[in-house]
C-alpha cells in the first residue's frame, strides 16, 4: 500500500476511515502552517502497531512481573486495571487527539496549544533523546547475549571462566549464602559490564560493546531512514513476532517440573496489600511509564495520522494489548522462575528480581537447565531485541520529527535528503551513548522528571488549553464530543493521580545504588543534573514567553495561555475577554 500526502494533489486513500466531512478537511488546513505537506500512515494498522511496538517494551517483561508478585500477586490487578482506566486510556487519548490535530511534532503543538508551557514540548524531546542514547546500549547487551547463546555451552553456567571469581562463584543460585553469585551474575557483572569497583574508576572504553552498539544504531536507522514509510512496514515483523516467541515460551514453560509453583506465587492474591497505598502508586507508576505518556512519542506517531482516524479507538486498542502484553510476560518469566526453583530446592523469592536483572541474569541461568537451549536461548534474545527495537524507532523519531518540523527546509537545503537528517540524528546518539559502555555502571533513573514533566504536560493541555477545547478537537476529527468518561478523567482524575505519584516518587526518593555499592554524594549531584536537564526548558520556556509578550504582567500572561489554534470562534471570543482562559471548573462536564 503507497504512502499518501496531506495536502498533495494525489488524494489520500485510507479504506479503515470514513470520509472525511468538508469542515474535518478546513480544520485540518487551520492546523497547519499553509503549504505544509505531512506523509500519513499507509493505514490505521500501521499506527496501532507502531504505537502497540513502542508501548510494550523490555519494561513489560522485567518491571511488570516482579512489580505484580511483590505488591499482592493476582490483588495487585485491583489497582493495576484501575490505573489503566484512570490514567493510562485518558492520557493516551490525549496526546492522539493533540498530535493527530494539530499535525505537529511535540516541540510545535504544545507552543500552540499553550505558548506558556512550551518548554513542555521541548522537554519531552530532550528527555526521549537521553533515553534513546541509553535505551540502545541496553540493545547492545542483548546482541552481547544473544551472539553468546549460539555457543555449545552457555558461557554463564559455568565457574571455569577467565572473568569468574572462584572462591565465591557458585554453578546455581546461592539462596541465603550472602557471600556467593551465580555464575550467571557473575557473566554478567565480569564479562558483560567488566564492573569497576567504583565511579572513581571508569575503566577504558569496552570495544566489543562499542561494535554490538554500532550494529544496534545502524539496524534502527535502516528501519527508519525512510521516516514513517520504513517504519511503517517493519513493525509488522518487530512488533507482532515476539508474541509468537512469548506463547512458544510458555508453552514450553509450563510443561517444566515446578512451573506451577511459580505461577501461583505469581498470581496468588494477597489481599491485605490492596491496604497499602504504595501498591496504588506502583500500580499507576508503571501504567503510566509502561504507556510512555511525556515522551512525545505518541503524540509525534498519531501527527503522522489521517485527521479523522478514531484515536479512541486506537487508545482502547494499544492501552489493551500493552496490559495483555504485561500479563502474558508475568506467566512466561514466573514458570521459568518456578522451575529454577524446584531445580535448586529454593523459595520462589529467593530467585525472583526485578529490573535488567531479571532478563540478564535469572532467565540466562534458567535457559541454560532447559532442554533444546541451543533453540530457547537465541530465541528469547531475539524476542528482547525486537521488543527494545520498536521502542528505541519511536523515541528516536521524536527528535527527527522535531527537526524536520523546526528546521526542514533549512536543514534540507544543506544535507539535500530526509534520509541524512535521520543519519544525523543516528551518530549524534550513537556517540552519546559511548559513556555507558565504559567499565563501569552508570545506573541513575530519571523517574521523578518523568512525573514533573508528565504533571505539567496534564495542566497545560486540561486544566490552560482546557477540557471543553479538547473535547472539541476531539469532536472535529471524530464527528462526536469525547463522552463524559474522558472529560471527568482529564479535569480531575488523571491530573490528581500524576500529582500523588509524582510526590510519592519523591517522598519515597532512596540513593541509587548498585547492591552493596553506594554512590558517592558528587556522583548523586551529577545524576540530578541529568534527570533534570529535560524539565530545566519548562520554566525557560515560561519565562521567555513572558518576555517577549508586550504589555504589564497580566497582558503577558493572557497572552501566554492564549492558544494559536482556533477551534471555535465563540469559544475563543469568551477566554479572549476574560483575564485568563476558561478555568478548568467551568464548562468542562
Amino acid at each position: 500500500m503507497d504512502v499518501c500526502v496531506e495536502n498533495s494533489k494525489t488524494p489520500c486513500d485510507d479504506t479503515d476511515a470514513d470520509p472525511e466531512p468538508l469542515e474535518h478537511k478546513v480544520t485540518a488546513e487551520r492546523a497547519l502552517d499553509p503549504g505544509t505537506q505531512r506523509l500519513t500512515w499507509s493505514g490505521r494498522l500501521e499506527f496501532i502497531l507502531a504505537s502497540v511496538g513502542y508501548a510494550v517494551g523490555l519494561g513489560n517483561v522485567w518491571r511488570f512481573p516482579y512489580l505484580c508478585y511483590s505488591s499482592g500477586g493476582g490483588a495487585f490487578m485491583i489497582p493495576y486495571v484501575t490505573m489503566v482506566l484512570l490514567c493510562g486510556v485518558p492520557l493516551l487519548f490525549m496526546e492522539f487527539t493533540i498530535g493527530q490535530y494539530t499535525r505537529l511534532g511535540p516541540v510545535h503543538a504544545f507552543a500552540k496549544i499553550c505558548p506558556l508551557f512550551k518548554g513542555v514540548g521541548l522537554a519531552t524531546v530532550v528527555i526521549s533523546s537521553v533515553y534513546s542514547t541509553y535505551y540502545n546500549v541496553l540493545m547492545s547487551w542483548v546482541f552481547f547475549y544473544l551472539i553468546n547463546s549460539f555457543r555449545a555451552a552457555p558461557p554463564w553456567k559455568s565457574c571455569n571462566n577467565t572473568w569468574n571469581v572462584p572462591e565465591n562463584c557458585s554453578s546455581g543460585f546461592p539462596g541465603n549464602v550472602t557471600h556467593l553469585q551465580s555464575a550467571s551474575q557473575q557473566f554478567f557483572d565480569h564479562r558483560l559490564l567488566e564492573k569497576t569497583t567504583g565511579i572513581e574508576e571508569p575503566g577504558g572504553l569496552r570495544w566489543e560493546l562499542f561494535g554490538y552498539l554500532m550494529i544496534t544504531w545502524v539496524i534502527v536507522y535502516l528501519c527508519i531512514f525512510r521516516g514513517i514509510r520504513s517504519t511503517g512496514k517493519v513493525v509488522y515483523f518487530t512488533a507482532v513476532f515476539p508474541y509468537f516467541l512469548l506463547f512458544a515460551l510458555l508453552i514450553n514453560n509450563v510443561q517444566l517440573p515446578g512451573a506451577k509453583n511459580g505461577i501461583l506465587y505469581f498470581v496468588t492474591p494477597v489481599w491485605s496489600r490492596l491496604f497499602d497505598m504504595k501498591v496504588w502508586v506502583n500500580a499507576a507508576s508503571q501504567v503510566f511509564n509502561s504507556v510512555g505518556i511525556t515522551f512525545g512519542c505518541m503524540i509525534s506517531m498519531a501527527s503522522y495520522n489521517n485527521f479523522n482516524n478514531n484515536i479512541a479507538r486506537d487508545s482502547l486498542i494499544v492501552s489493551s494489548i500493552n496490559s495483555f502484553t504485561s500479563i502474558l510476560a508475568g506467566f512466561v518469566i514466573f514458570s521459568a522462575v518456578g522451575y529454577m526453583a524446584h531445580l535448586h530446592n529454593l523459595p520462589v523469592e529467593n530467585i525472583a528480581t526485578d529490573g535488567p536483572g531479571l532478563v540478564f541474569v535469572v532467565y540466562p541461568e534458567v535457559l541454560a537447565t532447559m532442554p533444546a537451549f541451543q533453540l530457547w536461548a537465541p530465541l528469547f534474545f531475539f524476542m528482547l531485541l525486537c521488543l527494545g527495537l520498536d521502542s528505541q524507532f519511536a523515541t528516536t523519531e521524536v527528535a527527527v520529527t522535531f527537526i524536520k518540523d523546526e528546521f526542514g527546509p533549512k536543514v534540507l537545503s544543506f544535507l539535500k535528503r530526509e534520509e541524512l537528517i535521520v543519519l544525523a540524528v543516528c551518530v549524534v546518539f550513537f556517540v552519546l551513548g559511548i559513556p555507558h559502555i565504559t567499565k563501569l555502571l552508570d545506573h541513575y533513573t530519571a523517574v521523578i522528571s518523568l512525573m514533573v514533566l508528565a504533571f505539567f504536560e496534564v495542566v497545560a493541555v486540561c486544566w490552560i488549553f482546557g477540557v471543553p477545547r479538547v473535547s472539541l478537537m476531539v469532536e472535529k476529527m471524530q464527528g462526536k464530543a469525547p463522552n463524559i468518561y474522558f472529560r471527568v478523567c482529564w479535569l480531575l482524575l488523571s491530573p490528581l493521580l500524576v500529582l500523588c505519584i509524582m510526590i510519592s516518587i519523591i517522598i519515597q526518593y532512596t540513593p541509587v545504588h548498585y547492591g552493596d555499592y553506594r554512590y558517592p554524594a558528587w556522583a548523586e549531584v551529577v545524576g540530578w543534573g541529568i534527570s533534570l536537564v529535560s524539565v530545566v526548558w519548562i520554566p525557560l520556556g515560561a519565562l521567555h514567553e513572558l518576555y517577549k509578550n508586550k504589555g504589564s504582567f497580566l497582558q503577558r500572561l493572557k497572552t501566554a495561555v492564549t492558544p494559536a489554534v482556533i477551534l471555535d470562534p465563540l469559544l475563543e471570543k469568551h477566554n479572549h475577554d476574560s483575564l485568563v482562559p476558561e478555568t478548568p471548573f467551568t464548562s468542562a462536564v
